[in-house]
Protein backbone atom coordinates (compact mmCIF):
# COMPACT_ATOMS: atom_id res chain seq x y z
CA UNK A 1 0.00 0.00 0.00
CA UNK A 2 1.60 3.68 -0.74
CA UNK A 3 1.15 6.00 1.99
CA UNK A 4 0.34 9.98 1.45
CA UNK A 5 4.15 10.33 2.39
CA UNK A 6 5.15 7.78 -0.69
CA UNK A 7 2.36 9.54 -3.17
CA UNK A 8 3.89 12.80 -2.18
CA UNK A 9 7.78 11.31 -2.98
CA UNK A 10 5.94 9.84 -6.62
CA UNK A 11 4.15 13.21 -7.13
CA UNK A 12 7.62 15.38 -6.35
CA UNK A 13 9.87 12.71 -8.72
CA UNK A 14 7.19 13.05 -11.26
CA UNK A 15 7.24 16.48 -11.87
CA UNK A 16 11.68 17.09 -11.19
CA UNK A 17 11.68 14.74 -14.38
CA UNK A 18 9.57 16.62 -16.27
CA UNK A 19 11.08 19.51 -15.57
CA UNK A 20 14.44 18.40 -16.27
CA UNK A 21 13.41 17.03 -20.00
CA UNK A 22 12.05 20.50 -20.54
CA UNK A 23 15.16 21.87 -19.46
CA UNK A 24 17.34 19.17 -21.10
CA UNK A 25 16.76 20.15 -24.31
CA UNK A 26 20.07 21.76 -24.85
CA UNK A 27 21.80 18.63 -26.30
CA UNK A 28 22.33 20.16 -29.98
CA UNK A 29 24.69 22.81 -30.99
CA UNK A 30 23.44 25.88 -30.33
CA UNK A 31 24.49 29.37 -30.69
CA UNK A 32 24.58 32.37 -29.06
CA UNK A 33 21.69 34.82 -29.55
CA UNK A 34 22.56 37.29 -32.55
CA UNK A 35 24.25 40.69 -31.09
CA UNK A 36 25.57 39.43 -27.70
CA UNK A 37 28.86 40.23 -26.57
CA UNK A 38 31.47 38.22 -25.87
CA UNK A 39 33.29 38.95 -22.48
CA UNK A 40 36.75 40.60 -22.68
CA UNK A 41 37.92 39.69 -19.29
CA UNK A 42 35.36 36.92 -18.08
CA UNK A 43 36.06 35.68 -14.21
CA UNK A 44 35.73 32.05 -16.24
CA UNK A 45 37.16 31.84 -19.83
CA UNK A 46 35.88 29.54 -22.33
CA UNK A 47 37.23 26.30 -21.83
CA UNK A 48 37.41 26.60 -18.45
CA UNK A 49 36.28 23.44 -16.26
CA UNK A 50 34.01 24.69 -12.78
CA UNK A 51 31.64 23.39 -10.50
CA UNK A 52 28.12 24.83 -10.38
CA UNK A 53 26.70 26.24 -6.91
CA UNK A 54 23.05 26.75 -8.08
CA UNK A 55 20.46 24.45 -7.31
CA UNK A 56 17.70 25.95 -9.33
CA UNK A 57 17.58 22.50 -11.49
CA UNK A 58 17.70 18.88 -10.31
CA UNK A 59 20.88 17.88 -10.66
CA UNK A 60 22.83 21.33 -11.21
CA UNK A 61 24.04 22.05 -7.62
CA UNK A 62 27.86 20.50 -7.31
CA UNK A 63 27.96 19.60 -11.13
CA UNK A 64 31.15 19.52 -12.78
CA UNK A 65 30.86 22.28 -15.84
CA UNK A 66 32.97 23.42 -18.60
CA UNK A 67 32.44 27.11 -19.92
CA UNK A 68 31.43 27.10 -23.54
CA UNK A 69 31.07 30.63 -23.87
CA UNK A 70 31.36 33.78 -21.76
CA UNK A 71 29.21 37.15 -22.34
CA UNK A 72 28.87 40.74 -21.34
CA UNK A 73 25.16 41.49 -21.05
CA UNK A 74 21.64 41.99 -18.93
CA UNK A 75 20.28 38.35 -17.45
CA UNK A 76 16.74 38.92 -16.49
CA UNK A 77 14.98 36.26 -14.06
CA UNK A 78 11.16 36.40 -15.45
CA UNK A 79 7.24 34.73 -14.70
CA UNK A 80 5.78 33.94 -18.13
CA UNK A 81 3.26 31.93 -18.94
CA UNK A 82 4.23 29.13 -21.33
CA UNK A 83 2.72 29.03 -25.38
CA UNK A 84 2.33 25.02 -25.07
CA UNK A 85 -0.92 25.85 -22.29
CA UNK A 86 1.52 24.85 -19.25
CA UNK A 87 1.21 26.44 -15.77
CA UNK A 88 3.01 30.31 -15.14
CA UNK A 89 6.83 29.63 -14.78
CA UNK A 90 7.99 32.16 -11.90
CA UNK A 91 11.34 33.34 -11.68
CA UNK A 92 12.85 31.71 -14.59
CA UNK A 93 16.73 32.08 -14.61
CA UNK A 94 18.20 33.47 -16.94
CA UNK A 95 17.46 34.87 -20.38
CA UNK A 96 19.63 37.53 -21.71
CA UNK A 97 18.55 41.19 -23.17
CA UNK A 98 19.04 39.67 -26.48
CA UNK A 99 16.99 36.80 -26.23
CA UNK A 100 13.53 39.38 -25.47
CA UNK A 101 11.85 40.86 -28.33
CA UNK A 102 12.50 44.90 -28.66
CA UNK A 103 14.44 45.13 -25.38
CA UNK A 104 16.72 47.69 -26.98
CA UNK A 105 20.25 48.03 -25.28
CA UNK A 106 18.96 49.44 -22.02
CA UNK A 107 18.45 47.51 -19.18
CA UNK A 108 14.67 46.79 -18.19
CA UNK A 109 13.17 47.26 -15.17
CA UNK A 110 11.40 45.21 -13.08
CA UNK A 111 8.22 44.67 -13.68
CA UNK A 112 8.98 45.75 -17.35
CA UNK A 113 6.73 43.44 -20.01
CA UNK A 114 8.11 41.40 -22.18
CA UNK A 115 7.56 39.20 -25.22
CA UNK A 116 10.62 36.01 -24.88
CA UNK A 117 12.45 34.44 -27.89
CA UNK A 118 14.25 32.51 -26.35
CA UNK A 119 13.83 28.63 -26.81
CA UNK A 120 15.21 27.23 -23.49
CA UNK A 121 12.46 25.08 -22.91
CA UNK A 122 9.22 23.90 -24.47
CA UNK A 123 6.35 26.85 -24.43
CA UNK A 124 8.68 29.37 -23.82
CA UNK A 125 9.35 30.95 -27.51
CA UNK A 126 6.96 33.88 -27.97
CA UNK A 127 5.53 33.63 -24.45
CA UNK A 128 4.61 37.07 -22.65
CA UNK A 129 6.18 37.56 -19.37
CA UNK A 130 7.37 40.21 -17.19
CA UNK A 131 10.97 41.23 -15.51
CA UNK A 132 11.02 39.67 -12.10
CA UNK A 133 14.81 40.98 -11.32
CA UNK A 134 18.06 41.32 -13.55
CA UNK A 135 21.78 41.62 -12.96
CA UNK A 136 24.76 42.64 -15.17
CA UNK A 137 27.67 39.60 -13.82
CA UNK A 138 28.56 37.77 -17.03
CA UNK A 139 26.37 35.22 -18.11
CA UNK A 140 28.05 32.06 -19.26
CA UNK A 141 26.76 28.94 -21.29
CA UNK A 142 28.21 25.30 -20.02
CA UNK A 143 28.21 22.03 -20.47
CA UNK A 144 27.59 20.32 -17.20
CA UNK A 145 27.09 16.72 -16.16
CA UNK A 146 24.32 15.87 -13.97
CA UNK A 147 22.75 12.20 -13.04
CA UNK A 148 25.12 10.50 -15.78
CA UNK A 149 23.94 12.61 -18.29
CA UNK A 150 25.96 15.42 -20.22
CA UNK A 151 24.14 18.88 -20.67
CA UNK A 152 25.26 20.72 -23.61
CA UNK A 153 25.56 24.30 -24.37
CA UNK A 154 23.58 25.58 -21.56
CA UNK A 155 21.85 28.76 -21.19
CA UNK A 156 22.78 30.40 -18.86
CA UNK A 157 24.96 30.72 -15.66
CA UNK A 158 25.93 33.86 -14.02
CA UNK A 159 29.18 34.61 -12.33
CA UNK A 160 28.11 33.67 -8.83
CA UNK A 161 26.79 30.23 -9.46
CA UNK A 162 30.18 28.73 -10.38
CA UNK A 163 33.09 28.32 -8.65
CA UNK A 164 36.44 27.00 -9.68
CA UNK A 165 36.55 23.17 -9.37
CA UNK A 166 38.42 22.22 -6.56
Amino acid sequence: MIGLGSTALIWSLLVNISYVRRHWKDAGIICAPAGIIAATNPGYSKGTRATLTTDRMPGMKGAPTTVVGAYDTVAYAVDYIPTDGGDKVTDHKWVVQQELKDAGSERLMEGTEVTIEADHVPGMKGAKGTVVSSTTQIVYMVDYQADGMTIKNHKWVVEDEITPRA
